[in-house]
């Protein structure tokens, strides 16, 4: 009685597409930014923001990568235990 969870793979292209719109996403705000006409800094602060939201986007993607695995290794590990279980009750041992 084995029930295994279908593991969900992303293929290579999808990593690319993700890692070509990131680029051209965050390319674009900093080209928008620096051709932006006022003072320097009003660009600095859109400049800072945008690193700013960079940098908490992978972190949450990190936390968020990091939860999944942690709860994917513990439901293997609370199945193993309930298999390890099964296998080893007899329903026919005699109680003393």
């Amino acid at each position: 009685m084995e029930t295994n969870a279908p593991v969900m793979k992303n293929t290579t292209a999808y990593y690319m597409q993700s890692a070509i719109a990131f680029g051209v996403a965050l390319l674009t705000m900093l080209v928008a930014t620096y051709l932006l006409p006022c003072a320097p800094w009003p660009k600095a602060f859109l400049a800072l923001g945008t690193l700013f939201l960079t940098t908490s986007t992978f972190a949450l993607a990190k936390c968020v990568r990091d939860a999944q695995e942690t709860q994917s290794v513990a439901s293997r590990l609370d199945q193993a235990r309930v298999d390890k279980i099964l296998a080893e009750h007899n329903p026919w041992k005699e109680t003393a």
